[in-house]
């Protein structure tokens, strides 16, 4: 049965072949006149060389919010900086894994972590803001890109040194 499909299939095959072959001419893919480039790239006489009209500033209602944004994180610094001695205190005193001076520098470090939520909020916000304002204007950095990006350097700054203490503390924790 399946030699006697193969039989049939070897004989159809050339005229499904035949079926594809071309029988009437094509145009050529060569450039034509109509395609080469003439002339060059300077206005014609008498036109006008205007530049780009200035972006416009950003708006007062997003430099209140980005600043609003900044007192949150800065806000968030404060209390950081606030339970950053404790912290610290436990982490030096710290015992062995498991014991109760470990247990309490532990505490101490999550209650140093939670202290800067706000300020991860804060800056996740200004992330959205400037991923919005970058689709917005993907070619130029306008002034509301400018002031977002501000915004985030000065909050993603705070956070970064308070990584560094959090990273310091977890690693005297550390077994």
């Amino acid at each position: 049965m399946i030699r006697a499909k193969a039989r049939l299939l070897v004989l159809f095959l050339p005229l499904g072949m035949a079926a594809c072959a071309a029988s009437g001419s094509y145009p050529s893919l060569a450039v034509r006149d109509v395609e080469r480039a003439r002339g060059s790239a300077a206005p014609a006489a008498g036109e006008a060389q205007g530049t780009a009209p200035a972006l416009p500033p950003a708006s007062a209602d997003l430099q209140t919010r980005l600043a609003g944004l900044v007192k949150v994180a800065e806000e968030a610094d404060r209390r950081f900086q606030s339970n950053r001695p404790a912290a610290q205190r436990a982490a030096a005193a710290a015992g062995s894994t498991s014991s109760d001076s470990w247990s309490t520098a532990s505490v101490a470090l999550a209650r140093l972590e939670s202290s800067r939520s706000s300020g991860m909020t804060a800056l996740a916000e200004l992330d959205v803001l400037y991923a919005d304002a970058r689709n917005r204007a993907p070619l130029d950095e306008s002034p509301e890109v400018k002031a977002i990006a501000d915004a985030r350097t000065q909050v993603a700054g705070l956070l970064d040194a308070q990584d560094k203490v959090i990273a310091s503390l977890a690693s005297r924790l550390k077994t």
